[in-house]
């Protein structure tokens, strides 16, 4: 241990170089911790992603998930994009024919930080792209917008990717 140590803090030799990152590294790397934390609370209090079912109501920007122990959890709802699994492509939320604009909001935030850093990615409509692109750009605008967790739900061959804001729980008594 004492090894490991000195050479994390150098032991009394100089510190070595540290890279600066540019600050949408630094996001990207900070916004996808920060979603596995909050994926991880959610699964612990709630259940996220444990059984049950998903529903959302974009019109009313509510998304509602119901969990084998009867538990009913609700939260405002942010449509982030779609990721077609038959082709590959990512389609964002900020110009989704399917999304209104009250729930793009968080997707439009995305947008702005991709256009403040020159990042194509972000900013252009329909891209190629990968499960793991689409879990990232989830996790940026979860960051950006300061909600409260990530979700992907599926729909066929396309998958959902939505931010969620405050959780209302409730116990269904039947």
């Amino acid at each position: 241990m004492a090894g490991f140590l000195s050479k994390l803090f150098g032991g009394g030799k100089p510190e070595p170089e540290v890279e600066t990152l540019p600050e949408p590294d630094l996001s990207f790397a900070r916004a996808e911790e920060e979603l596995k934390l909050k994926t991880a609370f959610a699964q612990e209090t709630w259940g996220l992603g444990q059984g049950g079912q998903w529903a959302a109501d974009l019109d009313a920007g509510m998304i509602t998930f119901t969990n084998d122990d009867g538990w009913e959890i609700t939260a405002p709802v942010q449509v982030i994009g779609t990721y077609n699994t038959s082709d590959g492509t990512w389609l964002w939320g900020w110009d989704h024919p399917s999304v209104p604009q009250p729930v793009a909001q968080d997707a439009k935030r995305v947008h702005a930080f991709g256009e403040k850093y020159g990042l194509e990615a972000l900013t252009t409509r329909q891209i190629h792209a990968d499960e793991s692109d689409a879990w990232t750009f989830t996790a940026l605008a979860c960051h950006l917008a300061g909600a409260q967790g990530g979700y992907r739900g599926p729909a066929g061959p396309t998958h959902v990717f939505m931010t969620y804001g405050t959780v209302s729980i409730r116990k269904d008594e039947d």
